[in-house]
């Protein structure tokens, strides 16, 4: 049994007092430390502050990621020199970005894409993110738009075309050499300059033509790379049929082995007109043997430089001609033409080809208003490797009607040997 400690007498007094508590202990120096007081403010600061960083970067992840307001595809031009104030109201007048703006500006920090969005034509996709929008334009993913050439212009009548491009910018200084385009398909982003695309077509040429050159049949009468690109324009200039370009091209070379001239009536045209391209109207007797340097009529082999500018095929047909004796080709009246070895058989193909001709002019009904058609031109013997097609006209000499050539700009024709008067459909003079 324990003892209990003896019990004081007090007085009645000091019995009614009550018991002091005891001093609490003394802080200890360190914890009254000014260091140590400003420690444990930054410690807190720094933990309020990554709960809030913490928040903040849950809710920016989810922003940047939520689907945005944009309710279906949509091409948005963003000028050059545009700021991230400039863009964000562009994108958010065109329904890219909601109205919070403030959300694209931290979204642009926080990709660290302030000095990377670039000027452009951007199409944006339905709901497209902050993150997907701001990616397109750092990556400068513009809109690519297509710029078609076809084959057969001269240079001049494609840069006519180039300069009535609303997609593209500035001037062409001066005219490229002819036959120094390839005609194609090409893509670029709106605001190209027009020189660009100059630029790159005459480069796609040089290697589409070094690629050709390489592979030609190696008994082709052609010693530069740079007559290749002359026959070849005749070729193309001469029929836009995929299945008669290498005929087309046999014919030719065939009668560049034997010494004969080439008689195409497409460098008659260019002869008179030039880059122009387009005569407007038939061939006269008297230009026939006028004198110029690139009328195949007059002058030996291939003329001077190309007529136009061939695309890839006709290079192709020019460089691998068919393996045939043909010396001569006539309209077929389809569309087509008939190629042959001799001139009596192409004399038969051109009169069958005249007999069509007159049954379709024998199956017209001439409006009764209209006048009496002129008198027509005699036909004599054809003896040139082909003819000009100009529009049809009543007379027995006529070429087929355009509906029965290949294309509008091809020149289908009839084919003649030697110096002897052509067959064709001319105005006398």
């Amino acid at each position: 049994m324990t003892e209990r400690p003896p019990i004081s007498p007090r007085s009645p007094r000091a019995a009614l007092e009550p018991e002091q508590v005891p001093p609490p202990p003394k802080r200890s120096a360190h914890v009254r430390s000014p260091l140590v007081i400003a420690g444990n403010a930054i410690i807190t600061i720094l933990l309020v502050g990554m709960l809030g960083a913490g928040g903040i970067y849950i809710y920016g992840k989810q922003k940047i990621e939520a689907p945005g307001p944009l309710q279906e595809d949509k091409i948005v031009n963003i000028p050059a020199r545009a700021g991230m104030s400039d863009i964000a109201d562009i994108l958010q007048r065109e329904g890219v970005i909601d109205s919070n703006r403030w959300a694209f500006f931290g979204s642009v920090l926080a990709l660290k894409a302030r000095t990377e969005l670039k000027p452009g034509e951007y199409a944006f996709q339905k709901n497209a993110s902050l993150r997907d929008v701001i990616g397109t334009i750092v990556e400068g993913k513009v809109v690519q738009h297509s710029v078609t050439i076809p084959e057969g212009l001269t240079s001049e009548q494609i840069v006519a075309r180039l300069s009535e491009n609303q997609l593209l910018s500035g001037t062409i200084r001066e005219i490229p050499g002819e036959g120094t385009l390839l005609p194609e398909t090409y893509k670029f982003p709106r605001g190209t300059s027009r020189e660009q695309v100059i630029q790159r077509m005459q480069q796609a040429q040089k290697r589409a033509l070094a690629e050709i050159w390489e592979r030609r049949t190696p008994d082709v009468p052609l010693k530069t790379p740079e007559q290749l690109v002359t026959l070849a324009s005749i070729i193309e200039k001469e029929t836009s049929r995929a299945d008669e370009r290498s005929r087309v091209a046999a014919v030719f070379v065939n009668r560049l082995k034997q010494k004969m001239k080439l008689q195409s009536d497409p460098t008659i045209i260019y002869g008179l007109v030039g880059g122009k391209g387009t005569l407007g109207r038939p061939i006269r007797r008297s230009e026939i043997m006028q004198p110029s340097p690139y009328n195949t009529y007059v002058i030996e082999g291939l003329p001077p430089g190309p007529i136009a500018n061939p695309g890839r095929a006709s290079l192709e047909a020019a460089a691998n001609p068919a393996r045939t004796r043909d010396l001569f080709f006539v309209a077929d009246g389809t569309g087509g033409h008939s190629f042959t070895e001799t001139y009596e058989q192409h004399q038969k193909n051109v009169a069958r080809l005249r007999s069509m001709e007159k049954q379709i002019q024998n199956d017209t009904v001439a409006p009764e208003d209209d006048p009496p058609p002129p008198a027509a031109t005699p036909a004599v013997p054809d003896t040139g490797a082909s003819e000009t097609a100009p529009a049809a006209k009543p007379a027995p000499a006529a070429k087929p009607s355009p509906a029965a050539k290949p294309a509008p700009r091809k020149h289908t024709r009839p084919a003649r040997q030697g110096s002897t008067e052509p067959s064709r459909h001319i105005v006398q003079q």
